[in-house]
């Protein structure tokens, strides 16, 4: 049914190639005619997927600093997702959102399915995480951010149908927007991220990760500066060099790291660290994908992607000393690499898609909410 729609794609941002990025790119191969809107576009950090289309930029692209500080203008965001109009005769506006993407007008006629990665964390639930804890910075953030949430939740209204990422996104949606969502867990690319058949490691540990706060890659740090275990920190970051100062010299920063290089890192790791709480985790999926086990904190969406026992091991609280029980427990158990593959499969490309095409059929037969 999807494929004779006529269909616009909107996606907060596209400077890199990230988990939602990742969604997006199977979405426009699936809809290869699609066009796009989005506030920032950067060509050259996307895959031709993406770009292979028309793609529509916010009058924000335009000033100056905003590609290199777009983070800075959050309380324009808003205005300029709303600036866009879609062209008439449009069947299915498909937005795919962490931020304000959803909030863009479908036209007269059309309906609008949102792939929801998260209502905005840093509006309604990590501010902290996000902005730090500053009383005079706090002071003038708490209004932009009261103003961001009514904007946000009205905004909600535009969306038809809901797609959650998890259930623990799910429950968001249903507490801050007041809406039912399906859930349709994003893609892992299974076919790429597969054992080596050498089996074992290494000898180290590794974290994969965006070096910023909220991500709290320093318990990491600071656990295995306490161990000694060598850890490897693949990723780029605000938090870099604060990281650097604290971490003990087993610790290992290796920066950007392509695809098939992480690939190698997977497979070649003892264990993978998660120390954040993410509404969903790509990343843990893709090193079970390898064979490899999990040493997560037990909250958010992982809960519903790692296995306790089976394909990971939880620690409870954010501290260097649960992550470093974690790490004992899990170094006394024998992990079955085949099995963790076999957990992981579950996640791949194609389940993503059906679904996807499951709830759009579904919206546009007028079927469910």
């Amino acid at each position: 049914m999807s494929r004779g729609l006529k269909v616009a794609l909107a996606h907060d941002w596209l400077n890199g190639m990230r988990g939602g990025e990742r969604c997006l790119e199977l979405i426009c191969r699936e809809f290869p005619q699609a066009e796009l809107y989005t506030l920032l576009f950067r060509p050259e950090l996307v895959t031709e997927a993406i770009r292979n289309r028309p793609v529509h930029v916010s009058g924000l692209q335009r000033v100056p600093g905003f590609r290199a500080h777009y983070r800075w203008f959050l309380p324009l965001f808003p205005m300029a997702i709303e600036s866009f109009r879609l062209p008439a005769g449009t069947d299915l506006v498909l937005s795919t959102s962490h931020c304000v993407a959803k909030g863009i007008r479908p036209p007269e006629g059309a309906k609008h399915l949102c792939y929801c990665f998260t209502p905005m964390r840093y509006a309604w639930s990590m501010q902290e995480d996000y902005f730090g804890r500053g009383r005079i910075k706090r002071a003038a953030l708490d209004v932009a951010l009261s103003r961001l949430r009514e904007w946000d939740r009205k905004a909600s209204s535009r969306v038809d149908r809901f797609v959650a990422i998890s259930r623990h996104v799910k429950a968001r949606i249903e507490k801050f927007y007041g809406r039912e969502a399906s859930v349709v867990y994003p893609p892992v690319a299974t076919k790429f991220f597969t054992p080596d058949g050498r089996g074992g490691h290494d000898g180290y540990d590794l974290v994969v990760s965006a070096l910023v706060p909220y991500k709290r890659i320093d318990l990491a740090v600071q656990a295995y500066s306490q161990t000694g275990f060598p850890l490897k920190i693949a990723g780029a970051g605000t938090e870099l060099e604060a990281l650097r100062k604290m971490a003990a010299p087993n610790v290992e920063f290796l920066g950007r790291i392509p695809d098939e290089g992480i690939r190698e890192l997977y497979r070649r790791c003892r264990f993978l660290v998660f120390p954040g709480e993410e509404d969903f985790g790509i990343v843990p999926l893709e090193a079970q994908a390898c064979g490899k086990p999990v040493l997560a904190y037990g909250r958010g969406g992982l809960l519903e992607t790692v296995l306790a026992g089976r394909t990971g091991v939880f620690f409870g609280e954010q501290t260097p000393g649960d992550l470093i029980e974690a790490m004992a427990c899990a170094e006394k158990m024998d992990w079955d690499a085949a099995a963790i593959r076999a957990h992981a499969e579950q996640f791949g490309e194609e389940r993503f898609l059906e679904g996807l095409r499951a709830e759009i059929g579904a919206l546009m037969e007028g079927r469910g909410r």
